[in-house]
Protein backbone atom coordinates (compact mmCIF):
# COMPACT_ATOMS: atom_id res chain seq x y z
CA UNK A 1 0.00 0.00 0.00
CA UNK A 2 0.92 3.38 -0.70
CA UNK A 3 2.45 4.88 1.89
CA UNK A 4 1.55 8.47 2.39
CA UNK A 5 4.11 10.53 4.43
CA UNK A 6 5.86 10.33 0.75
CA UNK A 7 3.71 12.13 -0.42
CA UNK A 8 3.16 16.04 -0.34
CA UNK A 9 -0.13 17.23 0.86
CA UNK A 10 -2.76 18.83 -1.59
CA UNK A 11 -2.54 22.34 -0.20
CA UNK A 12 1.18 22.01 -1.34
CA UNK A 13 0.86 20.86 -4.28
CA UNK A 14 -2.39 23.82 -4.71
CA UNK A 15 0.48 26.61 -3.33
CA UNK A 16 2.90 25.37 -5.60
CA UNK A 17 0.99 25.16 -8.96
CA UNK A 18 -0.37 28.68 -7.54
CA UNK A 19 3.08 30.06 -7.37
CA UNK A 20 4.13 29.07 -10.50
CA UNK A 21 1.10 31.01 -11.76
CA UNK A 22 1.35 33.85 -9.99
CA UNK A 23 5.34 34.13 -10.74
CA UNK A 24 4.62 33.68 -14.79
CA UNK A 25 1.47 35.91 -14.97
CA UNK A 26 3.56 38.90 -12.97
CA UNK A 27 6.59 38.47 -15.34
CA UNK A 28 4.20 38.73 -18.55
CA UNK A 29 2.52 41.65 -17.05
CA UNK A 30 5.56 43.10 -15.96
CA UNK A 31 7.02 43.09 -19.85
CA UNK A 32 3.77 44.48 -20.96
CA UNK A 33 3.74 46.94 -18.37
CA UNK A 34 7.73 47.61 -19.58
CA UNK A 35 6.44 47.47 -23.05
CA UNK A 36 3.11 50.19 -22.33
CA UNK A 37 5.46 52.75 -20.99
CA UNK A 38 7.77 52.56 -24.21
CA UNK A 39 4.45 52.85 -25.72
CA UNK A 40 3.23 56.08 -23.73
CA UNK A 41 7.14 57.58 -24.18
CA UNK A 42 6.96 57.14 -27.83
CA UNK A 43 3.70 58.60 -28.35
CA UNK A 44 4.54 61.57 -26.38
CA UNK A 45 7.76 61.85 -28.79
CA UNK A 46 5.71 61.74 -31.46
CA UNK A 47 2.30 63.98 -30.40
CA UNK A 48 3.59 66.42 -27.78
CA UNK A 49 7.04 66.85 -28.15
CA UNK A 50 8.38 66.45 -32.53
CA UNK A 51 5.48 66.42 -34.41
CA UNK A 52 4.12 69.70 -32.26
CA UNK A 53 7.79 71.47 -33.20
CA UNK A 54 7.57 70.75 -36.70
CA UNK A 55 4.43 72.11 -37.00
CA UNK A 56 5.82 75.63 -34.65
CA UNK A 57 8.88 75.95 -36.93
CA UNK A 58 6.90 76.24 -39.78
CA UNK A 59 5.17 78.66 -38.25
CA UNK A 60 8.89 80.19 -37.24
CA UNK A 61 9.27 80.29 -40.61
CA UNK A 62 6.13 82.22 -41.86
CA UNK A 63 6.71 84.81 -39.48
CA UNK A 64 10.30 85.66 -40.64
CA UNK A 65 9.17 85.32 -43.85
CA UNK A 66 6.43 88.23 -42.96
CA UNK A 67 9.16 90.08 -41.19
CA UNK A 68 11.43 90.37 -44.61
CA UNK A 69 8.36 90.71 -46.41
CA UNK A 70 7.61 93.82 -44.91
CA UNK A 71 10.67 95.73 -44.43
CA UNK A 72 11.14 94.91 -48.27
CA UNK A 73 7.95 96.83 -48.49
CA UNK A 74 8.17 99.67 -46.28
CA UNK A 75 12.01 99.93 -48.08
CA UNK A 76 10.24 100.63 -51.72
CA UNK A 77 7.30 102.60 -50.65
CA UNK A 78 8.42 104.03 -47.51
CA UNK A 79 4.47 103.42 -46.45
CA UNK A 80 4.70 102.77 -42.33
CA UNK A 81 1.76 100.19 -42.95
CA UNK A 82 4.53 97.63 -44.22
CA UNK A 83 6.18 97.85 -40.65
CA UNK A 84 3.13 96.04 -39.00
CA UNK A 85 3.88 92.40 -40.31
CA UNK A 86 7.81 93.50 -38.82
CA UNK A 87 7.01 94.55 -35.54
CA UNK A 88 4.37 92.06 -34.95
CA UNK A 89 6.33 88.91 -36.17
CA UNK A 90 8.99 89.98 -33.76
CA UNK A 91 6.61 89.10 -30.72
CA UNK A 92 5.44 85.96 -32.62
CA UNK A 93 8.82 84.79 -33.35
CA UNK A 94 9.62 84.94 -29.60
CA UNK A 95 6.55 82.80 -28.78
CA UNK A 96 7.11 80.42 -31.10
CA UNK A 97 10.74 79.69 -30.68
CA UNK A 98 9.78 79.50 -26.81
CA UNK A 99 7.11 76.86 -26.86
CA UNK A 100 9.57 75.09 -29.60
CA UNK A 101 12.76 75.08 -27.77
CA UNK A 102 10.04 73.67 -24.56
CA UNK A 103 8.45 70.99 -26.82
CA UNK A 104 11.79 69.74 -28.22
CA UNK A 105 13.70 70.01 -25.31
CA UNK A 106 13.62 66.97 -23.73
CA UNK A 107 13.36 64.67 -26.88
CA UNK A 108 15.91 66.18 -28.57
CA UNK A 109 17.87 68.63 -26.70
CA UNK A 110 20.38 69.24 -29.49
CA UNK A 111 17.55 70.72 -31.97
CA UNK A 112 16.86 72.73 -28.90
CA UNK A 113 19.99 74.45 -29.46
CA UNK A 114 19.48 74.63 -33.09
CA UNK A 115 16.65 77.04 -32.01
CA UNK A 116 18.80 79.53 -30.57
CA UNK A 117 21.26 79.18 -33.53
CA UNK A 118 18.07 80.45 -35.82
CA UNK A 119 17.36 82.89 -33.22
CA UNK A 120 20.97 84.52 -33.45
CA UNK A 121 20.51 84.28 -37.32
CA UNK A 122 17.66 86.02 -37.46
CA UNK A 123 18.42 88.53 -34.52
CA UNK A 124 21.89 89.39 -36.87
CA UNK A 125 19.66 89.85 -39.79
CA UNK A 126 17.58 92.62 -38.14
CA UNK A 127 20.68 94.13 -36.63
CA UNK A 128 23.13 94.19 -39.71
CA UNK A 129 19.96 95.30 -42.26
CA UNK A 130 16.81 95.45 -41.53
CA UNK A 131 16.51 98.31 -38.75
CA UNK A 132 19.22 100.20 -40.39
CA UNK A 133 17.54 100.23 -43.81
CA UNK A 134 14.36 101.04 -41.67
CA UNK A 135 16.31 103.94 -40.02
CA UNK A 136 17.54 105.60 -43.11
CA UNK A 137 13.74 105.43 -44.65
CA UNK A 138 12.36 106.96 -41.73
CA UNK A 139 15.25 109.82 -42.25
CA UNK A 140 15.00 110.54 -45.98
CA UNK A 141 11.09 110.09 -45.55
CA UNK A 142 11.18 108.39 -49.32
CA UNK A 143 12.37 104.52 -50.87
CA UNK A 144 15.96 103.69 -50.16
CA UNK A 145 16.25 100.38 -51.01
CA UNK A 146 19.38 99.63 -53.48
CA UNK A 147 20.57 96.49 -55.19
CA UNK A 148 23.66 96.80 -52.58
CA UNK A 149 21.32 96.54 -49.96
CA UNK A 150 18.71 94.34 -51.58
CA UNK A 151 22.16 91.18 -51.80
CA UNK A 152 23.22 92.09 -48.57
CA UNK A 153 19.47 91.42 -46.79
CA UNK A 154 19.10 88.40 -49.24
CA UNK A 155 22.61 87.18 -47.83
CA UNK A 156 21.38 87.34 -44.48
CA UNK A 157 17.55 85.95 -44.71
CA UNK A 158 19.34 83.18 -46.60
CA UNK A 159 21.49 81.99 -43.94
CA UNK A 160 18.17 82.28 -41.43
CA UNK A 161 16.17 80.46 -44.36
CA UNK A 162 18.85 77.79 -44.99
CA UNK A 163 19.12 77.01 -41.12
CA UNK A 164 15.10 76.44 -40.61
CA UNK A 165 15.18 74.11 -44.20
CA UNK A 166 17.68 72.36 -42.20
CA UNK A 167 16.07 72.11 -38.51
CA UNK A 168 12.62 71.31 -40.70
CA UNK A 169 14.59 68.29 -42.29
CA UNK A 170 15.87 67.41 -38.91
CA UNK A 171 12.96 67.60 -37.29
CA UNK A 172 10.97 65.34 -40.13
CA UNK A 173 14.19 62.58 -39.95
CA UNK A 174 13.48 62.35 -36.24
CA UNK A 175 9.29 62.37 -36.37
CA UNK A 176 9.60 59.59 -38.79
CA UNK A 177 12.06 57.35 -36.73
CA UNK A 178 9.69 58.30 -33.13
CA UNK A 179 6.83 57.33 -35.43
CA UNK A 180 8.36 54.13 -36.37
CA UNK A 181 9.54 53.55 -32.94
CA UNK A 182 6.11 54.04 -32.15
CA UNK A 183 4.63 51.49 -34.69
CA UNK A 184 7.56 48.90 -33.25
CA UNK A 185 6.56 49.32 -29.86
CA UNK A 186 2.90 48.99 -30.70
CA UNK A 187 3.25 45.63 -32.53
CA UNK A 188 5.70 44.26 -29.27
CA UNK A 189 2.73 45.71 -26.91
CA UNK A 190 0.58 43.59 -29.03
CA UNK A 191 2.47 40.57 -29.61
CA UNK A 192 3.25 40.70 -25.57
CA UNK A 193 -0.51 40.53 -25.27
CA UNK A 194 -0.92 37.85 -27.36
CA UNK A 195 1.55 35.82 -26.00
CA UNK A 196 -0.05 36.48 -22.05
CA UNK A 197 -2.81 35.78 -23.11
CA UNK A 198 -1.68 31.99 -25.06
CA UNK A 199 0.71 31.87 -22.28
CA UNK A 200 -2.29 32.18 -19.90
CA UNK A 201 -4.16 29.64 -21.86
CA UNK A 202 -1.05 27.26 -21.54
CA UNK A 203 -0.83 27.63 -17.93
CA UNK A 204 -4.81 27.10 -17.02
CA UNK A 205 -4.60 24.03 -19.53
CA UNK A 206 -1.07 22.76 -17.72
CA UNK A 207 -2.49 23.60 -13.96
CA UNK A 208 -5.90 21.87 -14.84
CA UNK A 209 -3.94 18.94 -16.14
CA UNK A 210 -1.98 18.88 -13.31
CA UNK A 211 -4.64 19.18 -11.09
CA UNK A 212 -6.51 16.74 -12.63
CA UNK A 213 -3.94 14.17 -12.41
CA UNK A 214 -2.48 14.77 -9.01
CA UNK A 215 -6.08 15.55 -7.24
CA UNK A 216 -9.10 14.66 -9.84
CA UNK A 217 -7.93 11.63 -11.15
CA UNK A 218 -6.80 9.64 -7.35
CA UNK A 219 -10.25 10.95 -6.15
CA UNK A 220 -12.06 9.58 -8.63
CA UNK A 221 -10.18 6.06 -8.96
CA UNK A 222 -10.84 6.04 -5.09
CA UNK A 223 -14.65 6.69 -5.75
CA UNK A 224 -14.30 3.97 -8.01
CA UNK A 225 -12.66 1.74 -6.07
CA UNK A 226 -14.84 2.32 -3.05
CA UNK A 227 -17.94 2.37 -5.35
CA UNK A 228 -17.09 -1.06 -5.85
CA UNK A 229 -16.41 -2.30 -2.15
CA UNK A 230 -20.11 -0.90 -1.51
CA UNK A 231 -21.06 -2.92 -4.30
CA UNK A 232 -19.85 -5.86 -2.01
CA UNK A 233 -16.56 -6.75 -3.44
CA UNK A 234 -14.97 -6.23 0.33
CA UNK A 235 -11.31 -8.59 -0.85
CA UNK A 236 -10.75 -6.04 -2.62
CA UNK A 237 -7.95 -3.56 -1.68
CA UNK A 238 -8.48 0.01 -1.57
CA UNK A 239 -5.01 1.32 -2.82
CA UNK A 240 -4.31 4.90 -4.62
CA UNK A 241 -1.81 7.53 -5.11
CA UNK A 242 -2.27 11.18 -5.19
CA UNK A 243 -1.59 13.65 -2.46
CA UNK A 244 -1.02 12.64 0.99
CA UNK A 245 -4.78 13.51 2.11
CA UNK A 246 -6.16 11.39 -0.73
CA UNK A 247 -4.01 8.49 0.06
CA UNK A 248 -5.00 8.75 3.70
CA UNK A 249 -8.50 9.05 2.73
CA UNK A 250 -7.74 5.97 0.56
CA UNK A 251 -6.25 3.96 4.02
CA UNK A 252 -9.00 5.09 5.95
CA UNK A 253 -11.09 3.13 3.47
CA UNK A 254 -9.26 0.39 3.38
CA UNK A 255 -9.38 -0.20 7.09
CA UNK A 256 -12.81 0.18 7.57
CA UNK A 257 -13.34 -2.46 4.42
CA UNK A 258 -11.05 -4.67 6.50
CA UNK A 259 -13.30 -4.29 9.56
CA UNK A 260 -16.37 -4.81 7.23
CA UNK A 261 -14.57 -7.73 6.04
CA UNK A 262 -14.18 -9.03 9.05
CA UNK A 263 -18.14 -8.32 10.31
CA UNK A 264 -19.19 -9.92 7.40
CA UNK A 265 -17.28 -13.32 8.09
CA UNK A 266 -18.58 -13.10 11.35
CA UNK A 267 -22.11 -12.39 10.42
CA UNK A 268 -21.70 -15.32 8.12
CA UNK A 269 -20.16 -17.62 11.15
CA UNK A 270 -23.34 -16.14 13.01
CA UNK A 271 -25.64 -16.78 10.32
CA UNK A 272 -24.53 -20.06 10.28
CA UNK A 273 -25.64 -20.68 13.48
CA UNK A 274 -29.06 -19.10 13.29
CA UNK A 275 -29.16 -21.87 10.46
CA UNK A 276 -28.26 -24.60 12.25
CA UNK A 277 -30.31 -22.90 15.71
CA UNK A 278 -33.27 -23.06 13.06
CA UNK A 279 -32.61 -26.99 11.85
CA UNK A 280 -32.52 -27.83 15.51
CA UNK A 281 -36.24 -25.89 16.01
CA UNK A 282 -37.52 -27.44 13.23
CA UNK A 283 -36.63 -30.72 13.48
CA UNK A 284 -35.15 -31.77 16.51
CA UNK A 285 -37.24 -29.42 18.75
CA UNK A 286 -40.37 -30.68 17.28
CA UNK A 287 -39.72 -34.33 17.94
CA UNK A 288 -40.00 -34.58 21.13
CA UNK A 289 -42.92 -32.18 21.59
CA UNK A 290 -44.53 -34.35 18.97
CA UNK A 291 -43.86 -37.20 21.27
CA UNK A 292 -45.15 -35.27 24.63
CA UNK A 293 -48.43 -34.38 22.37
CA UNK A 294 -48.71 -38.23 21.00
CA UNK A 295 -48.67 -39.81 24.40
CA UNK A 296 -50.76 -37.51 26.16
CA UNK A 297 -53.11 -38.55 23.41
CA UNK A 298 -52.68 -41.79 23.87
CA UNK A 299 -52.92 -41.41 27.90
CA UNK A 300 -56.21 -39.46 26.98
CA UNK A 301 -57.71 -42.43 25.32
CA UNK A 302 -56.36 -44.95 27.31
CA UNK A 303 -57.18 -43.80 30.62
CA UNK A 304 -60.31 -41.71 29.83
CA UNK A 305 -62.82 -42.63 32.10
CA UNK A 306 -60.22 -43.80 35.21
CA UNK A 307 -58.98 -40.43 36.00
CA UNK A 308 -60.70 -37.94 38.12
CA UNK A 309 -62.02 -34.49 36.39
CA UNK A 310 -58.99 -32.42 37.09
CA UNK A 311 -56.54 -35.21 35.53
CA UNK A 312 -58.32 -34.96 31.93
CA UNK A 313 -57.84 -31.23 32.38
CA UNK A 314 -54.26 -31.61 33.22
CA UNK A 315 -53.51 -34.23 30.18
CA UNK A 316 -55.65 -31.36 27.86
CA UNK A 317 -53.06 -28.72 28.84
CA UNK A 318 -50.48 -30.62 27.87
CA UNK A 319 -51.76 -31.71 24.58
CA UNK A 320 -52.60 -28.14 24.08
CA UNK A 321 -49.47 -26.58 25.21
CA UNK A 322 -47.26 -29.27 23.36
CA UNK A 323 -49.59 -28.15 20.14
CA UNK A 324 -49.09 -24.27 20.84
CA UNK A 325 -45.36 -24.78 21.08
CA UNK A 326 -45.11 -26.22 17.82
CA UNK A 327 -46.99 -23.72 16.20
CA UNK A 328 -44.97 -21.06 18.38
CA UNK A 329 -42.07 -22.42 16.71
CA UNK A 330 -42.51 -22.75 13.39
CA UNK A 331 -44.00 -18.82 13.50
CA UNK A 332 -40.78 -18.09 14.88
CA UNK A 333 -38.57 -20.23 12.16
CA UNK A 334 -40.88 -18.65 9.47
CA UNK A 335 -39.75 -15.20 10.93
CA UNK A 336 -35.96 -15.35 11.21
CA UNK A 337 -36.08 -16.80 7.62
CA UNK A 338 -37.92 -13.58 6.15
CA UNK A 339 -34.73 -11.40 4.32
CA UNK A 340 -32.32 -14.01 5.13
CA UNK A 341 -33.42 -16.78 3.01
CA UNK A 342 -34.44 -15.20 -0.38
CA UNK A 343 -35.56 -16.39 -3.80
CA UNK A 344 -35.75 -14.53 -6.84
CA UNK A 345 -38.03 -11.29 -7.07
CA UNK A 346 -40.65 -11.56 -9.93
CA UNK A 347 -43.16 -9.16 -11.30
CA UNK A 348 -46.55 -10.15 -8.49
CA UNK A 349 -49.70 -9.19 -9.38
CA UNK A 350 -51.49 -8.32 -5.98
CA UNK A 351 -55.16 -8.99 -7.15
CA UNK A 352 -53.99 -12.35 -7.76
CA UNK A 353 -52.45 -12.88 -4.31
CA UNK A 354 -55.78 -11.27 -2.49
CA UNK A 355 -57.79 -13.77 -4.76
CA UNK A 356 -55.96 -16.80 -3.48
CA UNK A 357 -56.20 -15.45 0.26
CA UNK A 358 -59.93 -15.26 0.06
CA UNK A 359 -59.85 -19.04 -0.74
CA UNK A 360 -57.79 -20.03 1.52
CA UNK A 361 -60.76 -17.84 3.89
CA UNK A 362 -63.39 -18.85 1.99
CA UNK A 363 -64.83 -21.16 4.76
CA UNK A 364 -64.26 -18.62 7.79
CA UNK A 365 -65.90 -15.50 5.37
CA UNK A 366 -68.75 -18.21 5.01
CA UNK A 367 -69.19 -19.00 8.37
CA UNK A 368 -69.00 -15.22 9.50
CA UNK A 369 -71.30 -14.02 6.68
CA UNK A 370 -68.35 -11.49 6.16
CA UNK A 371 -67.96 -9.57 2.70
CA UNK A 372 -64.65 -8.47 1.06
CA UNK A 373 -64.76 -5.90 -0.71
CA UNK A 374 -61.41 -6.01 -3.09
CA UNK A 375 -60.35 -2.64 -5.31
CA UNK A 376 -58.10 -2.57 -8.33
CA UNK A 377 -54.71 -3.38 -7.37
CA UNK A 378 -51.29 -3.16 -8.86
CA UNK A 379 -48.54 -5.26 -9.77
CA UNK A 380 -45.25 -4.96 -7.67
CA UNK A 381 -41.53 -6.57 -7.32
CA UNK A 382 -41.72 -9.05 -4.90
CA UNK A 383 -41.42 -12.28 -3.81
CA UNK A 384 -44.95 -13.45 -3.92
CA UNK A 385 -45.19 -16.20 -0.98
CA UNK A 386 -44.17 -13.19 1.39
CA UNK A 387 -46.67 -10.67 -0.12
CA UNK A 388 -49.08 -13.14 0.43
CA UNK A 389 -48.62 -13.48 3.91
CA UNK A 390 -48.96 -9.65 4.72
CA UNK A 391 -52.42 -9.92 2.79
CA UNK A 392 -53.08 -13.40 4.78
CA UNK A 393 -52.67 -12.08 7.65
CA UNK A 394 -54.27 -8.52 7.49
CA UNK A 395 -57.51 -9.68 5.80
CA UNK A 396 -57.42 -12.69 8.64
CA UNK A 397 -56.70 -10.21 11.54
CA UNK A 398 -59.62 -8.39 9.99
CA UNK A 399 -61.96 -11.41 10.01
CA UNK A 400 -60.84 -12.70 13.72
CA UNK A 401 -61.25 -9.81 15.31
CA UNK A 402 -64.77 -8.98 14.57
CA UNK A 403 -67.50 -7.19 16.36
CA UNK A 404 -71.16 -8.04 16.87
CA UNK A 405 -72.01 -7.13 13.28
CA UNK A 406 -70.59 -9.43 10.04
CA UNK A 407 -67.28 -8.70 9.32
CA UNK A 408 -67.00 -6.14 6.59
CA UNK A 409 -63.44 -6.16 4.99
CA UNK A 410 -61.72 -3.18 1.98
CA UNK A 411 -58.74 -4.00 0.39
CA UNK A 412 -57.58 -1.33 -1.92
CA UNK A 413 -54.42 0.87 -3.22
CA UNK A 414 -53.47 4.66 -4.38
CA UNK A 415 -50.41 5.61 -5.82
CA UNK A 416 -48.65 8.60 -3.97
CA UNK A 417 -45.21 9.34 -5.42
CA UNK A 418 -43.03 6.33 -5.97
CA UNK A 419 -45.06 4.14 -3.52
CA UNK A 420 -48.08 2.25 -3.62
CA UNK A 421 -49.79 2.35 -0.83
CA UNK A 422 -52.42 -0.52 0.07
CA UNK A 423 -55.13 0.11 2.85
CA UNK A 424 -57.00 -2.81 4.76
CA UNK A 425 -59.66 -2.12 6.93
CA UNK A 426 -62.43 -3.61 8.95
CA UNK A 427 -65.21 -3.22 11.43
CA UNK A 428 -63.90 -5.07 13.88
CA UNK A 429 -63.42 -4.36 17.39
CA UNK A 430 -60.55 -1.64 16.62
CA UNK A 431 -57.40 -1.20 17.96
CA UNK A 432 -56.78 1.86 20.15
CA UNK A 433 -54.12 4.41 19.49
CA UNK A 434 -51.78 4.18 22.11
CA UNK A 435 -51.02 0.36 21.21
CA UNK A 436 -49.93 1.33 17.44
CA UNK A 437 -46.25 0.15 17.52
CA UNK A 438 -47.02 -2.52 20.24
CA UNK A 439 -49.08 -4.37 17.65
CA UNK A 440 -46.21 -4.50 15.66
CA UNK A 441 -43.86 -6.00 18.11
CA UNK A 442 -43.22 -9.91 17.84
CA UNK A 443 -45.24 -12.32 20.58
CA UNK A 444 -46.97 -9.11 21.79
CA UNK A 445 -50.82 -9.64 22.45
CA UNK A 446 -53.31 -7.52 23.29
CA UNK A 447 -56.11 -9.93 24.17
CA UNK A 448 -55.77 -13.02 25.63
CA UNK A 449 -55.02 -16.38 23.73
CA UNK A 450 -57.99 -17.84 25.23
CA UNK A 451 -60.06 -14.81 23.06
CA UNK A 452 -58.06 -15.10 20.25
CA UNK A 453 -55.97 -17.55 18.84
CA UNK A 454 -53.07 -16.92 17.78
CA UNK A 455 -48.99 -16.40 18.93
CA UNK A 456 -48.97 -12.57 18.46
CA UNK A 457 -46.01 -12.83 15.94
CA UNK A 458 -48.17 -11.87 12.57
CA UNK A 459 -48.27 -7.88 12.39
CA UNK A 460 -44.47 -8.37 13.78
CA UNK A 461 -44.21 -10.43 10.11
CA UNK A 462 -45.79 -8.02 8.31
CA UNK A 463 -43.00 -5.48 9.36
CA UNK A 464 -40.34 -7.50 8.17
CA UNK A 465 -41.85 -8.43 5.27
CA UNK A 466 -42.84 -5.27 4.17
CA UNK A 467 -39.89 -3.43 5.54
CA UNK A 468 -37.98 -6.25 3.09
CA UNK A 469 -39.89 -5.13 0.08
CA UNK A 470 -38.97 -1.19 0.51
CA UNK A 471 -41.67 -0.24 2.55
CA UNK A 472 -43.29 0.45 5.57
CA UNK A 473 -46.44 -0.43 7.41
CA UNK A 474 -48.45 1.42 10.22
CA UNK A 475 -51.90 1.74 11.77
CA UNK A 476 -54.26 4.42 10.58
CA UNK A 477 -55.08 5.94 14.52
CA UNK A 478 -57.58 8.59 12.60
CA UNK A 479 -60.16 6.09 12.05
CA UNK A 480 -63.48 6.39 14.11
CA UNK A 481 -64.41 2.90 14.06
CA UNK A 482 -62.67 -0.79 13.29
CA UNK A 483 -59.19 -1.14 11.85
CA UNK A 484 -57.14 0.17 9.30
CA UNK A 485 -53.47 -0.85 8.45
CA UNK A 486 -51.72 0.82 5.57
CA UNK A 487 -48.21 -0.23 4.03
CA UNK A 488 -46.29 0.94 1.14
CA UNK A 489 -44.29 -0.79 -1.59
CA UNK A 490 -42.58 0.82 -4.68
CA UNK A 491 -43.70 1.47 -7.88
CA UNK A 492 -42.31 -1.05 -11.11
CA UNK A 493 -42.33 1.66 -13.51
CA UNK A 494 -41.77 -0.43 -16.41
CA UNK A 495 -44.70 -2.57 -15.19
CA UNK A 496 -47.00 0.40 -15.33
CA UNK A 497 -45.83 0.87 -19.16
CA UNK A 498 -47.06 -2.43 -20.07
Amino acid sequence: MTDYRTRWPASRLLIAAVTILIIVSASAITAIAVALADLTEARVEVLDEIGPTRRLVIELEGTLVDQETGVRGFALTANPDFLTPYSNGQDAEKQIEDAARAAIRTARPDLALRLDDIAALSSAWRLEFAEPLIVQVHAAGSPQLVANDTERGKALFDRVRNALSALRGDLNTAFDASRDRLDEVADQVLYLSIGLGALLVVIIAGVAIVLYRILIAPLTGLAAQVRRVSAGDFTHEVDVNGPRETVMLGQDVDTMRTRILRDVEELRRSNAELEQFAYVASHDLQEPLRKVASFCQLLERRYSGQLDERGEQYLRFAVDGAKRMQVLINDLLAFSRVGRITREQTVVDCAELVRQVLDNQSETIERLGAVVEVGELPSVRGEGSLLGGVFGNLIGNALKFHGTEPPLVRVSAQRTGEFWTFTVSDNGIGIEPEYAERVFVIFQRLHHKDDYPGTGIGLAMCRKIVEYHGGTIWLASDREAGTTFEFTLPVVEDVQDE
